[in-house]
């Protein structure tokens, strides 16, 4: 490209702005919410629960809580006596720890083709993992997975992180591709478990709403 071409392209622009000086301007007005404003502690009566299609979630770290943890979601898996949740996948890795109880959870892995865009191809036939109290469980990205409460008796509890910083990198996919069976009324376990959160913030393994 001649010499003279581009010292006249290099000057073209739409308008002039002032993005770097906003961006300034933005990082110390964050820095200054970031210690008067933003939590440092998230108590667990913050913490809500909700009744969705992958099941019955407590959000214990959520970027709706306001928290200085910037990169980290946290959601405990409530799963009823014989039940399962749902079954989803998302390009976030998933960290998961067994609180509580015994099932196992069905992995869907996938096959990933780059052409002119991405395409995605999964396993017929997943591959299934037991587990119980005290085991780490790690789901990769975009896999599908599904858990499942072995026990006719007990709930199963299992604390799932996620890494936030993929939405910002434009690959928040997140794809529901069952509901779990209390869904859409989660009937006699909504009521009963507000209830029993008014009452008693408390847990028991043993409170009949669980089964």
């Amino acid at each position: 490209m001649p010499y003279q071409e581009t010292e006249v392209t290099w000057l073209a622009a739409p308008d002039l702005c002032n993005w770097m000086e906003d961006e300034i301007a933005e990082s110390y007005r964050f820095r200054a919410e970031y210690i008067t404003t933003m939590l440092p502690m998230v108590k667990a009566e913050q913490m809500p629960i909700e009744f969705c299609r992958q099941g019955i979630l407590k959000h214990v770290l959520n970027e709706r809580h306001n928290s200085r943890e910037m990169c980290v979601g946290i959601y405990m898996q409530i799963i009823p006596a014989g039940s399962r949740s749902g079954q989803h996948r998302h390009m976030k890795e998933e960290i998961i720890y067994v609180l509580e109880g015994t099932g196992y959870d069905m992995h869907y892995n996938t096959n990933l083709h780059c052409d002119k865009s991405y395409i995605f191809e999964w396993e017929e036939d997943p591959i299934r993992y037991d587990w119980e109290e005290g085991d780490f469980i790690y789901v990769p990205p975009y896999v599908a997975h599904q858990h499942f409460n072995k026990s006719d008796k007990y709930v199963a509890r299992l604390l799932c992180s996620t890494n936030r910083l993929i939405k910002a990198m434009g690959m928040d996919w997140i794809d529901q591709l069952e509901q779990c069976p209390e869904w859409p009324h989660f009937a006699g376990y909504k009521e009963k478990i507000l209830a029993q959160i008014h009452q008693d913030p408390g847990y028991s393994r043993d409170l009949p709403i669980w089964q």
